[in-house]
């Protein structure tokens, strides 16, 4: 029997998700997501295969997943329209495209850019919540900017890995890595400053953004130096980074397919 095979291109506000992946008892973007589709297809023999998982309260401006059907889709325009009918409101299908047998979502190269989105210094506005973490303490914006330009390039990232094992590849390339003032998002409650740390790359293990933003708000703080950082990505060293930035203020900004 042939099959169909399609890439439906998402974003969604992930605050009140346990993530994408699937588990009982629990409210999941993988759940609303095929819960929607076997309404809309009618109870239709399909399924669904995402581009990577994002953890609970992580947000997305633009995820994917890959929809594998044993019918065509006539008219993808009216499908898309529909789908994001029945969606729940804080998620948006935002582009759907027909591709071959030959495409795996999962093995295909990619490039993944993330943002991840802070303030500090004072407790802001409830509304900002599910999209800006607040760290209560002063930082030091400065040295942490210069932290985020350490993690550009080829480095050993098995210190921002989330329980690493003896057999993972550590050896990872970040093509960018940079912390800013932020301009993109943007609301009437937000606090008059607020910073952006942005960061690109082929590949992340779990957990590591959140790490890497841990050991740059552990910088700012002064309970870590550069120095400290710099030892953390050398080769073969034990060093482990415990703290990992809370999930809220992490946002999938795009995926590039290669």
């Amino acid at each position: 029997m042939k099959k169909y095979f399609y890439v439906i291109s998402i974003q969604y506000l992930g605050y009140r998700f346990h993530g994408w992946q699937k588990q009982p008892n629990l409210k999941t973007l993988h759940l609303m997501v095929d819960r929607t589709l076997n309404y809309i297809l009618d109870g239709k023999s399909f399924k669904t295969l995402c581009a990577g998982r994002t953890d609970a309260m992580v947000s997305a401006e633009q995820a994917a997943f890959e929809l594998f059907l044993q019918e065509p889709i006539e008219d993808p325009k009216s499908f898309l329209e529909l789908f994001n009918y029945n969606l729940p409101q804080d998620i948006r299908a935002l582009d759907i495209q027909e591709v071959d047998e030959k495409f795996n979502i999962i093995q295909h190269s990619k490039i993944k850019e993330y943002h991840y989105l802070f303030t500090c210094g004072e407790k802001c506005h409830p509304f900002c919540a599910p999209i800006m973490t607040t760290i209560l303490d002063d930082l030091n914006i400065d040295l942490m900017k210069q932290g985020a330009k350490r993690f550009e390039g080829e480095h050993y990232f098995k210190s921002y890995c989330y329980k690493p094992t003896e057999h993972g590849v550590y050896t990872r390339e970040i093509m960018l890595s940079e912390l800013s003032e932020n301009t993109i998002y943007k609301a009437n409650y937000f606090p008059k400053r607020s910073f952006l740390y942005r960061v690109k790359g082929k590949g992340f293990m779990r957990n590591q953004i959140r790490l890497m933003m841990g050991a740059l708000i552990d910088l700012g703080k002064g309970e870590l130096t550069l120095e400290d950082l710099e030892k953390s990505l050398l080769p073969g060293n034990d060093l482990r980074r415990e703290y990992i930035a809370p999930a809220s203020g992490l946002i999938l900004k795009r995926i590039e397919f290669l």
